[in-house]
C-alpha cells in the first residue's frame, strides 16, 4: 500500500502545484525555461504514475476489503465512465458546446472516473485510489474556475458539429474500453463478461 500511496503524493501533488502555488509555478517556469520545466514536471508525473500502477497492482493482490458495492452500483459505474470519457473527448474536439459551458471538461471527466470506481469498488486501495483523484479532481476545477474568472477567460461557443463530434469519439472511445480495453489493461471486465 505504502507504493500506492507514495505515487498518489508524487503524481497528484506534482499535478496540484497550479492549486497551491501558482506563483512559485510560473517563477519555477521561468528560472528553468519552458522545455526544463515540462521535461521535470513530466519525468515526476510519470515516476508517481509507475508507482500508482505497481502500488496499485500489489494492493489488488491482497486487498483490504472495506465493503461489497450492490452489483447496481457496477451499472451505475457503466455510465458514469460513458458520461467520462464524454467529458474526456470534449476536451480536445474544437469548438464543442460542453466546453463552453464547462470549461474544463478533462477534470470533471476525472472527477466522474474516480466517483464511479468508488461506487463500484470497495477495497481499501479502491478508496486510496480513486478517492484521492476525486478530491484532487474537486479542488483543481474549484481552482481554474477561479482562475478563469480572474484572468476573464472566455471560450468559444460551441457549435453541433463539434459537440457531435465529442459525443460520438466519447462514445466509441467508451465501448472500446468497456469491451476489451479494461480487461485487457486492468485485468477486469467492467460489463461482468
Amino acid at each position: 500500500m505504502s507504493l500506492l500511496i507514495l505515487g498518489l503524493v508524487l503524481f497528484l501533488g506534482v499535478h496540484s502545484v497550479r492549486i497551491v502555488a501558482d506563483g512559485w509555478r510560473t517563477r519555477m517556469r521561468e528560472r528553468l525555461g519552458e522545455g526544463r520545466w515540462k521535461g521535470l514536471y513530466s519525468l515526476l508525473s510519470f515516476a508517481g504514475l509507475i508507482l500508482i500502477v505497481g502500488g496499485y497492482g500489489l494492493a489488488r493482490q491482497d486487498p483490504v476489503v472495506l465493503w461489497a458495492p450492490p452489483v447496481a452500483m457496477r451499472h451505475a459505474a457503466s455510465l458514469l465512465t460513458l458520461a467520462a470519457f464524454i467529458l474526456l473527448a470534449a476536451a480536445y474536439i474544437p469548438r464543442n458546446a460542453l466546453k463552453a459551458r464547462l470549461h474544463h471538461p478533462m477534470v470533471l471527466a476525472v472527477k466522474v472516473w474516480a466517483l464511479a470506481h468508488l461506487l463500484s469498488n470497495g477495497n481499501l486501495a479502491d478508496v486510496l485510489l480513486f478517492g484521492g483523484f476525486l478530491l484532487w479532481a474537486v479542488l483543481d476545477f474549484r481552482a481554474a474556475r477561479l482562475r478563469d474568472r480572474a484572468q476573464g477567460t472566455s471560450y468559444p461557443s460551441g457549435t453541433l458539429a463539434g459537440t457531435a463530434m465529442a459525443v460520438v469519439l466519447g462514445l466509441g472511445a467508451w465501448a472500446v474500453f468497456a469491451f476489451w480495453g479494461h480487461a485487457l489493461l486492468i485485468g477486469v471486465s467492467p460489463l461482468g463478461r
